[in-house]
């Protein structure tokens, strides 16, 4: 004598317009992920600066807007930010941004590093013409003052002077005559970007 199992569980189904709706957001979430890094950074094509124009309120709201290209797969010359700080008593304070030295855990040193990167984006370079160096200063300075007011409060120094240097990429061929000893020397690009002080209002 057997008895019947009672049927407990009913397999789901969706509905066309359920299917239709998930089918959509899972493309515009895919979308949303392989676009951002197609537009961005330089150089892009128009096309994928155009497919990312309707995306933007979703890459924003999810934070899905990163420059995986910056790494590869032809990345450019990487910044650094270095200062020296005048300190009270006479004494000087030097540093750098990022510090691979000093900035630990490495995610710290990455957070840092996208620091200089991001003003480096607004600095020309020191042999562009006076009047583009001029202009730009109204995007980067605000950035840098920000970064001088951080150092000044941390270390509890007079003043600090900033300057951007942009490491020169070298080839394959130089890094090869580098392992002989034949590689130039002193190609970075340097660019001053101020002396800073804290004034009445604690502000750079």
């Amino acid at each position: 004598m057997t008895s019947a199992i009672p049927r407990t569980s009913r397999r789901f189904s969706w509905s066309p317009a359920a299917r239709l709706a998930a089918s959509v957001g899972l493309l515009a979430y895919f979308a949303a992920v392989i676009v951002p890094p197609l537009a961005g950074p330089p150089p892009a094509s128009d096309l994928a600066m155009a497919a990312l124009q309707p995306l933007r309120p979703l890459v924003g709201s999810l934070f899905l807007g990163h420059g995986y290209r910056f790494f590869a797969p032809n990345p450019g010359p990487g910044h650094s930010i270095q200062w020296t700080m005048q300190m009270a008593d006479g004494s000087t304070r030097q540093g750098s941004i990022p510090d691979r030295n000093a900035d630990w855990p490495r995610l710290l040193y990455h957070r840092r590093f996208m620091i200089s990167e991001k003003i480096a984006a607004f600095v020309p370079p020191p042999d562009a013409p006076a009047d583009v160096r001029q202009q730009s200063r109204g995007d980067w300075q605000p950035l840098v003052k920000d970064v001088a007011g951080h150092l000044l409060h941390r270390y509890g120094g007079a003043q600090v002077t900033l300057q951007m240097t942009e490491h020169y990429l070298p080839d394959p061929e130089e890094l090869l005559r580098s392992e002989r000893g034949e590689a130039e020397q002193g190609r970075d690009a340097v660019t001053p970007l101020g002396t800073y002080a804290l004034a009445g209002a604690n502000t750079p």
